[in-house]
């Protein structure tokens, strides 16, 4: 999208099944894993650009020897850094004869990731600070392995004081931080927990220490640890986590918000964020790679045993619908078939702006990520177009009309065209700059294809989707300018985004949303602001009642108003003060975005309709924060 939109992380995860000396022998490496989740985190890069880290776990290590591995990075080269950084560790040992690189024995005990179960994590952060500490796993030591405990995840909980404040009536005094510590601490106090009863119950047997520790790490039961600890999470997640002992579990939250495929083999289990890096690293078939059902917990034992199964009640489905229009990569066989439909159903609109004149326009994309509705829109167009050819013929043929003019004119010269205008040349992560440079660098970053539209063309430009306007309004729409068509002509592949996200998107405030500002902007034109402060008298009634009973009360200020004027509004507000040509903008609607999603799919962004009680009561506070001149995330302040 050509605006700005920082976004959820990415998740990676190798439990091998068989021992190392197997990869050895098979496939020539000790390093198999090692290298299997460098290549996952590297396919899942687009999912997190602050920061990376990455854990280890291994299995049945002697007594008094380490087992459990953590290394975290907070900078843009974070794979790169952390990687290449234990490479060059072990090539040290290599050279000073420490290590046999063929011998899976001294891998496993002088490598720290020569482990069983490995761990990867991507930052995109949407709050916290952009340092070392901020990054995944999170990490929860103890001298016994069964209470040691490292998570990680793609998450964002909508409840954290709520979460923190339960933590405070048990007595604990927990370090007020991150959701992630606030969940990390949360399955270490039930595991703990439960720990302490196995440990008492068997204590009366009188086992010996290590058979103790053993009978422990047996009866661990990771299903009732995550049921207890998840009770009253509120939010979008997939977290994953790994015990000391060598008990692994990932789970997924009720609605399927947050998106976790699995595939599963009789050598190794890898889960990742997306389906395609697991097609790819893995080299298998897209019906071996399947999706973790929302509310559902994968879990591996020590002994390799595992289980797909229900940790808590599922609910109705609502998987974020910005991974099919952006987040996700698009070469997934699904992403990609949603993603041309959407293209597609903008058909109608777009033969409108262009008054059927398909031999006067020119098609395009800007950003990349909008390529492949662009193609989808681009068959569409073809698909219109040959229906009317059709028609035109078979009535000539009817007149006795039909004539080498027509055939040439009418018919044959009047085709969809197809033109790559703008041009990303310059390899310029502008999403890490400042907001005042940004401007500036986008239009350095998108070169134009000079001459490939005339001034008689109406220019078409696909984008994912329209969130803030500011980066069309000061360079998107100045960059087309200079093409010096007739009109441009800018659509969006997702509808108006009118409400704030807080299950894992960096989109919390109001007033970054050029619908929600277009709309007060139509009501203070019609005398109607006393609807501005109603609203934010219902919203503080709101928050005066239990989070499951609150609804959204910034839904009427939209249904005042007409969807076309909010569109025509934002057109005028993103039209540049110098614009050398008329502009449209054209939005998807709701219905044609669930149309070509296959499956359910969350709209609250677009619909206001929140899947959990911490939705609404975030909605509210981020009007009420808005109203009242405050900027911040709704979700992290108190009520």
């Amino acid at each position: 999208m050509s605006d700005l939109l920082q976004h959820e992380c990415g998740v990676a995860a190798i439990r091998l099944l068989k021992p190392l000396s197997y990869f050895q022998e098979k496939y020539g490496s000790s390093l198999w894993a090692f290298n299997k989740l460098l290549l996952l985190m590297e396919k899942q890069f687009n999912r997190g650009q602050d920061g990376a880290g990455i854990g280890c776990v291994k299995l049945n290590m002697p007594l008094g020897q380490p087992y459990l591995f953590r290394e975290r990075d907070p900078h843009k080269d974070a794979l790169q850094n952390i990687f290449n950084g234990q490479i060059k560790k072990l090539n040290k040992k290599i050279r000073r004869g420490e290590v046999d690189i063929k011998d899976p024995i001294d891998i496993k005990n002088n490598f720290d990731y020569g482990g069983e179960i490995l761990m990867g994590h991507l930052r995109y952060g949407t709050s916290g600070m952009f340092d070392q500490g901020s990054c995944h796993p999170y990490l929860r030591r103890s001298n016994w392995p069964t209470r040691t405990l490292m998570v990680l995840g793609n998450f964002n909980m909508t409840n954290p004081k709520e979460l923190n404040q339960r933590m405070v009536d048990r007595g604990q005094h927990p370090v007020f931080g991150t959701d992630t510590q606030t969940v990390l601490e949360e399955i270490g106090f039930h595991l703990d927990e439960a720990h302490t009863d196995l440990y008492r119950e068997l204590r009366k047997q009188n086992l010996p220490g290590q058979q103790l520790q053993h009978e422990i790490s047996n009866r661990l039961n990771l299903l009732d640890i995550i049921r207890a600890s998840s009770q009253q999470w509120d939010g979008g997640y997939v977290i994953m986590g790994a015990v000391g002992n060598g008990d692994y579990f990932c789970l997924r939250d009720p609605h399927g918000i947050r998106p976790c495929h699995y595939l599963i083999t009789d050598e190794y289990i890898a889960v990742a964020s997306e389906r395609v890096p697991l097609l790819t690293v893995f080299e298998v078939e897209n019906e071996q790679v399947h999706e973790l059902p929302p509310a559902n917990m994968l879990s591996i034992k020590s002994d390799g045993t595992y289980g797909i199964v229900e940790y808590t009640k599922p609910l109705e489905p609502t998987p974020c619908s910005f991974e099919k229009l952006y987040f996700s990569r698009g070469n997934d066989p699904i992403v990609y078939r949603e993603r041309k439909a959407l293209g597609a159903a903008l058909t109608p609109q777009i033969v409108n702006s262009l008054e059927d004149r398909f031999d006067k326009s020119a098609i395009t994309y800007i950003p990349n990520t909008a390529e492949t509705a662009y193609y989808g829109l681009l068959e569409g167009l073809r698909v219109y177009r040959r229906k009317r050819v059709h028609a035109q013929l078979l009535e000539a043929l009817r007149n006795g009309t039909l004539d080498e003019e027509m055939l040439d004119t009418a018919i044959l010269k009047r085709w969809p065209r197809g033109e790559k205008i703008a041009h990303k040349d310059i390899k310029m992560r502008t999403f890490i700059t400042q907001e005042k440079s940004r401007a500036t660098l986008v239009s350095h970053v998108y070169d134009l294809t000079y001459g490939a539209v005339s001034p008689e063309d109406v220019l078409v430009a696909l984008d994912d989707s329209i969130v803030r306007g500011t980066t069309l309004r000061q360079s998107i729409l100045r960059i087309l300018g200079r093409a010096n068509p007739r009109k441009i002509v800018i659509a969006s592949t997702a509808p108006q985004v009118r409400y704030p996200d807080c299950y894992g998107i960096d989109m919390c405030e109001m007033d970054t949303f050029i619908a929600f500002n277009a709309a007060v902007s139509l009501l203070k034109q019609r005398g109607k602001t006393h609807l501005l402060d109603e609203v934010y008298r219902q919203c503080k009634l709101e928050l005066k009642k239990p989070a499951e009973e609150r609804r959204n009360c910034v839904k009427p200020i939209y249904d005042e108003l007409d969807v076309d004027d909010i569109t025509k509004e934002i057109t005028r507000l993103v039209t540049p003060y110098d614009a050398t040509c008329p502009i449209e903008v054209i939005f998807q609607t709701i219905e044609n975005l669930h149309a070509s999603i296959e499956g359910s799919c969350g709209d609250w962004y677009f619909s206001g309709d929140y899947p959990t009680p911490g939705g609404y009561t975030m909605v509210n506070m981020a009007y009420i924060r808005w109203f009242e001149g405050k900027g911040g995330r709704a979700y992290d302040l108190p009520l």
